[in-house]
């Protein structure tokens, strides 16, 4: 058995094929979407986070709005960029948009990848300290995002407040018992993928890694998996680890999914550099008739070591073609493989 659920970039553009016009277009339809989503059985909604683009960018409002309408779907995101954020008020947020879905929230955390901007995240007030890189400020803001969950005191009380205080240090509010184990890491590389696990975050690993040995794509992915297993099993975590992979896969059913997709299929992965100096691997998409597809992804290693599964959705394509696209993937690929 596999958690699916699906991954949506948000993307919307004034373009004559787009469903998605504006960014309230892409904000109402994947609220339609995760709903429609539970009602077919679907075990997620998640999102891309991306600033200075027309994608889905201030996560929490919409988390908060897709708990309010659902009941059971997990909701999460892949990857908030750790680099823009102040992690304090993110705990507040992110607590705020857990506690209204009920304990639901997979909150996706990571470095983040090339943005559209020249180091955007000095537009937002932030600077490196001196010798520290971004990577590094992102993993530093992400171990004071996890601490402050704890719910533990550490701000001085005013001796004058407004309203009584209880004794001792105060803590951020809201508290969302539970949270902080439900804090997922989105690693490139095999090192801070067993940074995650030592930290007690959940592993997610996209469709893209650095490349570390030039073996293909799921092999590398499956490889990092493990390591990562290891790394949570010696940490000595009193729970059972969680891991997701996302895809891009598509059942070509009728002619519309031909259309769409019948050329989208690659038979090999690809590398290429995401940074001036870090090449990276990019795993195939998968555009087939059903039995194909099957056949095809019995054979991803690293699909077979996680127990989470996230597609990738084409968005602008609208509310109704996505389901079907879901809706496709669960009903004649999904059991077959034994994910459901």
């Amino acid at each position: 058995m596999k958690q699916i659920g699906f991954l949506s970039f948000g993307h919307w553009s004034d373009h004559p094929s787009y469903r998605t016009r504006t960014a309230a277009d892409t904000l109402l339809q994947s609220i339609d979407l995760a709903v429609a989503g539970e009602e077919i059985g679907l075990d997620g909604a998640y999102f891309r986070v991306h600033h200075f683009a027309r994608q889905l960018a201030s996560p929490f409002p919409l988390l908060a709005a897709i708990g309010a309408k659902t009941s059971k779907i997990e909701i999460g995101t892949g990857v908030i960029d750790m680099r823009y954020e102040n992690p304090l008020y993110m705990v507040e947020d992110a607590s705020a948009a857990d506690l209204i879905s009920g304990g639901r929230l997979q909150l996706g955390i990571s470095r983040g990848s090339p943005e559209q901007v020249i180091d955007g995240w000095r537009h937002f007030g932030y600077s490196l300290e001196e010798g520290e890189s971004d990577a590094e400020m992102g993993r530093k803001k992400a171990l004071t995002f996890l601490e402050k969950l704890s719910h533990k005191g550490f701000a001085e009380p005013n001796p004058n407040p407004m309203f009584p205080n209880p004794e001792g240090l105060l803590p951020l509010e809201p508290h969302s018992p539970g949270l902080r184990e439900r804090i997922w890491w989105g690693a490139a590389s095999n090192a801070t993928a067993i940074w995650a696990a030592e930290n007690g975050m959940f592993l997610q690993s996209s469709t893209l890694k650095f490349d570390e040995n030039g073996k293909p794509f799921h092999i590398q992915q499956a490889e990092q998996i493990r390591l990562y297993k290891e790394a949570w099993k010696k940490a000595g975590h009193q729970r059972e680890p969680r891991v997701s992979v996302s895809r891009s896969i598509f059942a070509l059913i009728n002619e519309q999914d031909r259309y769409y997709f019948g050329n989208q299929g690659r038979d090999s992965d690809s590398f290429g550099y995401i940074e001036p100096e870090t090449r990276a691997v990019f795993g195939k998409s998968y555009a087939a008739e059903p039995d194909k597809l099957i056949e095809e992804l019995s054979k991803d290693e690293a699909i077979q070591e996680a127990d989470t599964i996230l597609l990738t959705i084409p968005n602008t394509l609208g509310v109704d073609y996505n389901f079907h696209v879901l809706s496709s993937i669960l009903e004649h690929v999904a059991p077959a493989l034994g994910w459901r």
